[in-house]
């Protein structure tokens, strides 16, 4: 059983910038797929990064693209999203989530449904 625990949410002005982690039980980090996924008020979770273990290939929504940084130190068991240039769109509940990737298709790290272990999720609110 992998635990997830996120924290370095908060309220900043537009444009401002907020580093998340999500440190995990896992002794294993380096095997894990790691993905950030949001929620906002009403709106359905969806992802915002991933990192794959291995050849550490990354992805980001387009949104965030070019303003967002994903990065994990497997020493530390932590992963990192770095969030710069902020807008009040990105205003969400933030989750890290993680899995083994077995018998994962092609598409499923960018699906919440694609993991078996998340946070607990840590608030970003960001003002205009």
């Amino acid at each position: 059983q992998v635990q997830l625990v996120e924290s370095g949410g908060g309220s900043v002005e537009a444009g401002g910038s907020l580093r998340l982690s999500c440190e995990t039980s896992d002794e294993t980090t380096g095997r894990l797929f790691m993905g950030w996924f949001r929620q906002g008020p009403g709106n359905e979770r969806e992802v915002v990064s991933t990192i794959t273990p291995g050849d550490n290939s990354i992805y980001y929504v387009d949104s965030v693209e070019g303003r967002f940084s994903i990065s994990k130190d497997d020493a530390e068991k932590t992963v990192y999203l770095q969030m710069n240039s902020l807008k009040p769109e990105d205003t969400a509940m933030y989750y890290c989530a993680a899995d083994l990737g077995r018998n994962w298709g092609h598409f499923s790290k960018f699906r919440p449904s694609g993991y078996s272990y998340w946070g607990q999720g840590t608030q970003v609110t960001v003002s205009s």
